[in-house]
């Protein structure tokens, strides 16, 4: 008996309808990326594991794919590391590759391999999968879309509030409401010194990053559990629960921040990024958010995370600044900020929203009735017409009959069906129906391209 066909946990298949709407999707963010003025590459589906281990954080680094090496991936391994404890070392030597995690630090890898062929400040994007072995859920999986636009060379923070134009600008395109949350990492780096535990910062950011999912006695529990005092961790909790008026929240964070050069330094930064922003206008809610960490260790500066206001849905939105990214692949000092959309949570957010035009359905604006040979022939050549003004059809490859033929059309969403018998042949016309209006005419195909056109 053969095995019943099946997909990775964490993985999805996408229909022709289903792909209309991610083209949707991808298309509309594709050319508010342009509109923008970023440049678009694309990078392999996997890298060298030397690229991306090391630039995720414990967690991430747990969360990669590692690609077995070819051939006999145990030949002149050592016996000794076959068992758990020796885990990690023998990975390294049965795999060298492993698939990419995000675009970020591949892009990263881009940018110092190719220097001498971009110009600084350099402005991309990508629309590429990522995949990461984390526990599929609602929203989460495991091969899912990113769609990324980054600014590199670059320390203005300009190119932050550009960014949070952009962000507006697709979600105003898509007709989702959102809400932009801000932090800067420098501020959490001042929270870890002001609370005397600089030394914990990135077991602080792990940590708080997770208390919208579990809330504040989770989190305290976890900062206990990676070896806070309990007098840090009451120390956090009013910095943690600042609340008001995102102006408000920036003056209280000052004062509380003010011994620390770094975390002022932070405040700062917010304040430039978030006045530039309301002076420019955004339809979307902005906020300030202390607790948003975005657990990558690569964030260095300012922090940006977009949530979805009328569907309940993870980040679908997400980026920030990394001064020092492509340092780790030999070129220090170059500064970059980017941001992510997850395609695929907004996918779902859209198909939740049921936010979709009217029109994604067919591929095809006009089916053409397969009355047979002849009519066929004259059909085709009509198509090519039609074609060539930009309109896309299809014939019913066989001469059914036309109650099966209807409802093809019917069913795949197509708008017009077009019908060339003998008399139309003859005459040089086709009878064209509009599956919505219920009406039909008698047309050359020259006024068909009008009708059809609008």
């Amino acid at each position: 008996m053969a095995q019943k066909p099946s997909i990775p946990k964490g993985t999805r298949d996408f229909s022709p309808a289903e792909m209309a709407r991610r083209n949707y999707i991808f298309n509309t963010i594709r050319d508010v990326f342009r509109l923008f003025g970023y440049n678009q590459i694309e990078t392999p589906a996997m890298e060298n594991l030397s690229t991306l281990m090391g630039k995720y954080g414990e967690e991430g680094d747990k969360l990669l794919f590692k690609i077995l090496n070819s051939g006999n991936y145990l030949a002149g391994v050592d016996p000794n590391l076959l068992n758990e404890e020796a885990f990690t070392k023998l990975t390294t030597q049965i795999s060298e590759k492993g698939l990419r995690y995000d675009l970020t630090v591949p892009f990263a890898r881009f940018v110092v391999q190719h220097r001498n062929d971009i110009q600084m400040p350099f402005r991309r994007f990508q629309i590429q999968p990522v995949w990461r072995a984390d526990r599929p859920q609602k929203g989460r999986y495991r091969e899912f879309y990113q769609c990324d636009a980054d600014v590199v060379g670059s320390d203005s923070l300009l190119n932050e509030v550009e960014l949070l134009q952009l962000i507006d600008e697709v979600f105003r395109r898509l007709k989702i409401r959102i809400a932009i949350k801000l932090n800067n990492r420098k501020v959490l780096a001042g929270i870890a010194e002001l609370i005397g535990a600089p030394d914990k910062m990135i077991d602080i950011t792990v940590a708080i990053d997770k208390i919208d999912k579990i809330g504040i006695d989770k989190v305290n529990e976890e900062l206990a559990d990676r070896g806070l005092s309990p007098e840090s961790i009451a120390a956090l909790q009013p910095i943690l629960q600042i609340d008001g008026t995102i102006d408000e929240r920036l003056a209280k964070l000052e004062t509380l921040l003010a011994p620390s050069e770094i975390g002022s330094l932070g405040v700062k930064e917010l304040r430039e990024v978030v006045s530039n922003t309301i002076a420019l206008g955004l339809d979307a809610t902005l906020d300030l958010d202390v607790s948003l960490a975005r657990g990558l260790n690569y964030y260095t500066g300012s922090i940006i995370e977009v949530k979805a206001l009328d569907y309940a849905i993870g980040s679908i939105t997400g980026g920030g600044r990394y001064d020092n990214l492509t340092g780790v692949f030999g070129m220090p000092g170059i500064s970059g900020v980017g941001i992510s959309f997850g395609a695929d949570r907004i996918y779902d957010v859209l198909n939740g929203l049921d936010l979709y035009p009217a029109d994604l359905g067919a591929s095809a604006q006009v089916m053409f009735i397969n009355f047979g040979p002849s009519e066929a022939t004259a059909s085709l050549k009509v198509i090519k017409q039609l074609r060539a003004a930009g309109i896309s059809c299809e014939l019913y490859p066989d001469a059914a009959k036309l109650k099966k033929q209807m409802n093809y059309a019917n069913t795949a969403g197509i708008p017009f069906v077009a019908l060339i018998g003998e008399s139309e042949a003859a005459a040089g016309t086709l009878t064209l129906k509009n599956m919505t209006a219920g009406t039909q005419a008698t047309l050359t195909p020259a006024q068909a391209i009008k009708e059809i056109k609008g």
